[in-house]
């Protein structure tokens, strides 16, 4: 089952599919989405307002994500590899793209926890 997220604003609509957002990028106050095509989709919210509006969409067989420090937010389902050391995490679907995001030791050894408990 699909799930969309929508938002809107005085002159447009956009729809969403939240299974095909890889990640969310802080930017200022907006925020920048990427996508599974490697779209890159510019919205005029802040990265915690799209936290909170993503942890009110919370539902079962939906993409899980995950805050990673104060610049992303991931969808966990596309994390490929997580190097402390180098401090970057990698999100790929192993076909079409692979993203390379920096990310502090400290947030990478949280991820990390997640999967290695």
């Amino acid at each position: 089952m699909e799930k969309w997220i929508y938002f809107q604003n005085r002159d447009e609509l956009l729809r969403v599919n939240l299974q095909k957002v890889v990640y969310f990028e802080a930017d200022g106050n907006y925020t920048n989405i990427y996508t599974v095509n490697t779209m890159k989709i510019v919205v005029g919210m802040n990265l915690s307002n799209m936290q909170q509006m993503l942890s009110r969409q919370t539902q079962e067989n939906m993409p899980v994500f995950m805050r990673i420090g104060k610049k992303y937010i991931v969808n966990t389902n596309f994390i490929c590899q997580i190097h402390i050391a180098k401090q970057k995490l990698v999100l790929s679907d192993f076909e079409r793209f692979a993203f390379t995001l920096p990310a502090s030791k400290e947030a990478l050894k949280t991820v990390k926890e997640m999967y290695v408990s």
